[in-house]
């Protein structure tokens, strides 16, 4: 009825087994991700350090890049100097998202240090001070 395949599987690799390339195991995917969440809220830290210096941004700061080195084995993070160019105001909205997602990768793989640390510099950066906005007008009647 039918005439049977004679070609190889397109769904078959080239490499031919799954064996001859490397593979990463769900945690070290989750590592590699939480320690790049944790190394932009780094470098964002690092920013409104350079705008608004405090001992709590420096404080962060360290504790950051501690926990990005240990996620990465030991190796320290990058960290470059600022222009300090940006609005601290979205600076912190920044560094709050980034806070976010950094804790919610902390929690799938149960690193509470991360998560801690993480949670901590959402509440930190919830708290900073709001932009302006538009003035409303006030009629007078």
């Amino acid at each position: 009825m039918y005439e049977p395949i004679r070609t190889k599987s397109v769904h078959t690799t080239m490499a031919g087994t799954a064996s001859d390339f490397p593979h990463r195991s769900r945690e070290e995917e989750l590592d590699i991700q939480l320690a790049g969440h944790l190394a932009a809220l780094l470098a964002v830290t690092d920013e409104l350090r350079a705008l608004t210096p405090s001992a709590d941004l420096d404080t962060a700061a360290e504790r950051l890049a501690a926990q990005v080195a240990r996620l990465r084995g030991g190796r320290p993070p990058l960290r470059a100097a600022s222009a300090a160019a940006d609005d601290p105001c979205a600076l912190h909205q920044r560094a709050h998202t980034l806070a976010g997602r950094a804790l919610v990768v902390a929690a799938s793989r149960a690193d509470t240090a991360a998560a801690i640390l993480a949670a901590e510099r959402m509440d930190a950066h919830g708290a900073a001070p709001k932009p302006a906005g538009p003035k409303e007008l006030s009629s007078a009647g």
